[in-house]
This record gives structure tokens, sequence and C-alpha cells, in this order.
């Protein structure tokens, strides 16, 4: 059973704001940490991603439609600076699902497997890191099932993450094994 196509352009911060924001304010957003966000407090931090060298900010779509945010980063530089040891070909990464009010099963899966395959797509990324909450079990789930093994707890100015890697070979192996 197919879910869909995927696609992802890069995010426009004004044009997307209205969308991003209610994405972002949604009750199941809680880890996006933007819960009490203004219109012009999404706006601006996304016109910061914008202006970012080293950080990156996609709408993705789902069939041609708005379904998922993605941000991709150089951990050397954002995020997680001083907190491990980068090599080379490291690319961080967060993602979101839109909220929704008709859920289809294997979609958030569906969604992460397809940002996985897009930072994959560069030759030159080697290894995609990500930092969720500790907290944050249902992504650990699906980080796992694309191929992340968990490295260790680190803390950040702004929670408790747990550092985690997939490399490319683990995600090519998480993906031959979901087929």
């Amino acid at each position: 059973m197919s879910i869909g196509t995927f696609t992802v352009r890069p995010l426009d911060p004004l044009k997307d704001a209205e969308l991003l924001h209610r994405w972002v304010t949604d009750p199941k957003a809680a880890f996006w940490m933007m819960q009490d966000a203004k219109l012009q407090d999404v706006e601006r931090e996304y016109m910061r991603i914008a202006a970012h060298e080293h950080h990156h900010a996609y709408l993705g779509l789902h069939d041609g439609e708005p379904a998922f945010l993605m941000e991709k980063y150089d951990p050397r530089y954002v995020e997680l600076v001083g907190l491990y040891d980068p090599e080379p070909g490291d690319v961080g990464m967060h993602f979101l699902v839109a909220p929704t009010d008709r859920p289809l099963h294997g979609f958030t899966r569906a969604v992460i497997t397809a940002v996985m395959e897009e930072l994959f797509a560069d030759p030159a990324t080697r290894r995609v890191v990500v930092e969720p909450d500790v907290t944050n079990k249902a992504v650990h789930a699906l980080n796992e099932a694309v191929g992340f093994v968990p490295e260790r707890e680190i803390d950040k100015p702004e929670k408790r993450a747990l550092l985690s890697f997939c490399t490319r070979e683990q995600f090519e192996a998480a993906r031959g094994a979901s087929v």
C-alpha cells in the first residue's frame, strides 16, 4: 500500500508562517517548544534560520499539500556545538508532522523515511544526528525504526536530549528490513 508522494521545498518564512504557527502551537507539537509562540515569533525564528548559513528549513509536501516541517543543520555550528565530536558528513535533523483530524496509519514513519531519503540524497551526508528530548518516547521509536542508534543523553540549554546517530548503511538496513 502506497501512502503517497513526498517532496520538500525551501520554507518561505513569511508566506508559510501562518501554517507553521498552527503546527508548532498545536498541543501535539509540545516537544517543538513553541506552544506559546505568537505569529511574529514564528516568522522571526524562521527568518533567523533562513539567514543562517548552517541551518535550513523545508516545507514537506504529501501529494502536493503541506504535511511536515523539516530542518537540517550542520552540528559543527548549530545545536550541538561542544556537545559531541562531529565527524565529516554529519548532518543534524529535526522534523515535525502537521497535526491532522484524519490520521493515516504509518504516515509519521513514512515522513521520517522521506526526510532521511532527502538527507541521504546528498552524497556528502554520511551520518544523520538527532537530539530529541529524552522523554519523547514516540520519536525514539520512530528514530529506531529508520536506523538510529542512541549514543548517550546530553544536556542542552533547553532540554535533556538523547543524542542518536544513523549512518547511510544503518538507514538502508532498516529500510530493507521494513519492506
